[in-house]
């Protein structure tokens, strides 16, 4: 539609229909099925403002979408075509490894193409309009929502969000679908990793740290931005005008649109920011919230709002404006349907060559965390029999709590992918025990007892299963344990205080150590977990997250080696949970551990447990060895801000292996106005190695690489001395040294 016409059109309606504009429900509303994981309550609106309700969320498929489209166009004075939108975080019915298994593949291309195939299915389902990516950095293991992110880095962080919005909305005004980033902003600092809890830090800090993935997608064209359920600085972001409207809107230019999280307007009134639903409307309004999303607030008091004379109506006019020029950008008024169907639907999801994406995906997520004398990888052809042993050994429930429209009966098992390599006479399988025996952390979670009782075994079976895996475990020479987190105990709501293997699964695993016989840990969670009790006992650990619907072929794949692993940690996987919040790039204190000259009980440490984490952010073992030597700075000074660095670094892949390296570049700036980290992430490359080969690898070193945020909040660069880290993690301590003038 012509601008002109859609201005007419937008100059047509009349009140209600212009906030009809601004009202997201949910399928309920439509007698559909939908699969919204918030509460479930009567909003208490009118049906002629169900019936004007400018978006449906979550509702998946081209049979229902095309229904709801035609009840929605049919006898109305002004048809404006439904918008649908949907949690399609990392995969809609071929789904991938979590987001944090995501970010620990380190490649952005791979990650770009895997949501260019999401977009593909969900436009073949009548969807528009993505919940993502989550772009939150993420530095606490507690907090549930870690399973969205990439992780704890701003750089790796940015690196991803623009890749994942031209993944979804490449094609966008044919094929693609829009995104939605969020949660906007610095929702991944919530006190003590607890959901829906607030965020205090100092502007300085979030613009460092926190704000650039956002920023990086905003620059990439994200299309919408979802505001986030936390205060910030003891104002709740939904009703926020400096974070959302002079931050977001005028200082970055986002002229699309702004939607609320889940009933987070008439959370305003639970924050204590708003006396009522009326208030938060207003708030919300003006801080250039759009879409109102599941709650009573915007269709009930918006109106009130202009005829009393408290809300100038032209806001509303911008808001729907918004809407109306995002429905007209993806051809809705040409085509309500947008070209989706239940053929295009059959040949569009879970193809062949889709699969084969998320196989490739979800081994380059695997990280190999511990290989003892190299017992991985495992030869098929050995005359050795293999146990595979515990809860997720045959388990479909390898797609996360976010993969909300996915199918778990064509998720491929371990059990599956081993069974491609092994004999049955050299593959022996045991459940063990269950995921999780605490039947009250399935409460509240719509659950009824029976349905409980179904996933948590009585305690005669939960013997007969441990006393066979022992039995099993004792003929085999090698044991693979398959365990982890169950799917309800990440992800949204999933905050925990305790970050280790479920006592039951530990019970098992101590059976099974007094067997003395190799162990390998498969692992499978939605966050970093303690493995620190554990990991003396085990031979190998492969940290596999949800892996998605090829998790079971990836898993077998890394194991018995025909993938070599190349995954490294985008977050470091902690020591105790005493150390939480814990990250590489730490500030080094006036009494470092490192460096400080004091006696050693009077510096910044723990009495009883290590700074350091477990394993640390970048880090990633492969069935290779590399090695990296002779770091060089082209100059050790660099002259003025136009000029440039190069650092290089001699890689040797000492193996009759070929392998992919991730090598990372990091900087320190040793003194500046403002503190800054003891070392920053500002570039990678992935390297592939042939067995035995030798690489020169080099990165450019701009000076954009050294801005920080100064005493005033904007970007500065100060002349210094700086130090560069080129390494396979970022515990490397192979550096060089140049001055900027």
């Amino acid at each position: 539609m012509e601008e002109r016409k859609l201005r007419e059109l937008l100059n047509s309606l009349s009140l209600d229909e212009k906030i009809g504009q601004l009202i997201q429900l949910s399928g309920e509303f439509f007698s559909a099925k939908d699969v919204s994981l918030g509460p479930q309550k009567k909003l208490g609106i009118t049906k002629e403002m169900v019936d004007l309700c400018g978006s449906v969320m979550n509702v998946v498929g081209a049979k229902e979408t095309h229904r709801i489209q035609d009840a929605n166009l049919k006898n109305k004075k002004h048809p404006i075509p439904l918008i649908f939108m949907s949690d399609i975080i990392y995969g809609l019915k071929t789904v991938y490894p979590i987001p944090l298994g995501l970010g620990a593949t380190w490649d952005p291309d791979l990650i770009q193409k895997a949501y260019r195939n999401t977009a593909e299915e969900a436009y073949a389902s009548g969807n528009q309009v993505t919940f993502a990516p989550m772009i939150d950095l993420a530095r606490d293991a507690r907090w549930g929502r870690v399973l969205e992110s990439t992780g704890e880095d701003p750089y790796l962080n940015s690196r991803f969000a623009e890749s994942m919005v031209k993944g979804f909305q490449e094609d966008l005004p044919k094929y693609g679908i829009a995104s939605c980033i969020k949660h906007f902003a610095a929702y991944g600092a919530v006190e003590s990793g607890r959901e829906y809890n607030a965020t205090d830090m100092s502007e300085n800090r979030l613009r460092q740290y926190y704000l650039p993935s956002y920023k990086a997608a905003v620059d990439a064209g994200a299309k919408m931005v979802m505001s986030s359920f936390n205060t910030l600085n003891g104002v709740p972001v939904t009703g926020n005008k400096w974070i959302l409207k002079d931050i977001l809107r005028k200082e970055w230019n986002f002229d699309g649109i702004i939607i609320s999280d889940y009933a987070a307007i008439s959370e305003l009134v639970a924050h204590g920011f708003a006396q009522d639903n009326k208030q938060a409307s207003k708030l919300a309004m003006n801080a250039t919230v759009d879409i109102d999303m599941k709650s009573p607030c915007y269709a009930n008091e918006l109106k009130p709002l202009v005829t009393e004379g408290e809300l100038d109506e032209k806001k509303i006019d911008d808001a729907v404006w918004r809407v109306l020029k995002l429905k007209n950008e993806l051809g809705l008024f040409e085509d309500p349907y947008r070209g989706s169907s239940e053929e295009l639907e059959k040949k569009s999801v879970l193809t062949p060559e889709k699969r084969q994406l998320a196989r490739k995906v979800s081994t380059e997520a695997m990280v190999l965390l511990k290989n003892k004398n190299n017992v991985l990888p495992l030869n098929p052809e050995d005359n050795k029999k293999i146990a595979l042993i515990g809860p997720y050994e045959n388990e479909h429930e390898l797609l996360g709590l976010w993969a909300v429209h996915g199918d778990r009966k064509e998720t491929v098992t371990i059990e599956d992918g081993f069974k491609t390599y092994l004999n049955s006479d050299k593959l022996l399988t045991a459940k063990g025990t269950d995921i999780l025996r605490d039947k009250s952390m399935f409460k509240g979670i719509g659950l009824s007892e029976e349905q409980i009782e179904k996933i948590v075994s009585s305690d005669s079976v939960e013997k007969e299963n441990n006393d066979k895996a022992i039995e099993v475990a004792k003929e085999a020479d090698i044991i693979v344990f398959a365990g982890g987190e169950h799917t309800i105990e990440s992800g949204e709501a999933g905050s925990r205080g305790n970050l280790t293997l479920p006592d039951n699964q530990l019970h098992l695993l101590n059976k099974l150590f007094e067997l003395n016989k190799p162990i390998i840990l498969v692992n499978i969670s939605g966050r970093p977990m303690i493995l620190t009790d554990i990991e003396p006992k085990l031979e190998a650990i492969i940290q596999a997250w949800f892996p998605g619907t090829e998790g079971g072929n990836a898993i077998s794949d890394i194991i018995f080696g025909k993938a070599n692993p190349s995954g490294r940690l985008s977050m470091s996987f902690p020591y105790a949970v005493g150390q939480l919040p814990v990250y590489y790039s730490q500030f080094s204190t006036g009494r470092s551990v490192r460096t400080s000259t004091h006696s050693s009980r009077f510096m910044s440490k723990y009495l009883d447990i290590p700074n350091d984490p477990l394993y640390p952010f970048g880090y990633g073992l492969s069935y290779s060895k590399v090695c990296y030597d002779n770091l060089k700075l082209s100059s050790k000074e660099m002259n003025g801000e136009s000029d440039k660095i190069v650092a290089t670094i001699d890689l040797q892949n000492k193996s009759n292996v070929d392998t992919t390296e991730i090598v990372q570049l990091y900087l320190q700036d040793k003194f500046a106005s403002v503190v800054q980290p003891i070392k920053e992430l500002k570039s990678f490359k992935r390297v592939s190695l042939k067995a035995n080969e030798q690489k020169n690898v080099s990165f450019d070193i701009t000076s954009d690489m050294l801005r920080f945020y100064g005493t005033d909040n904007k970007l500065t660069v100060e002349p210094g001395e700086f130090n560069v880290f080129v390494g396979p993690n970022s515990d490397t301590d192979q550096y060089d040294s140049f001055e900027l003038k």
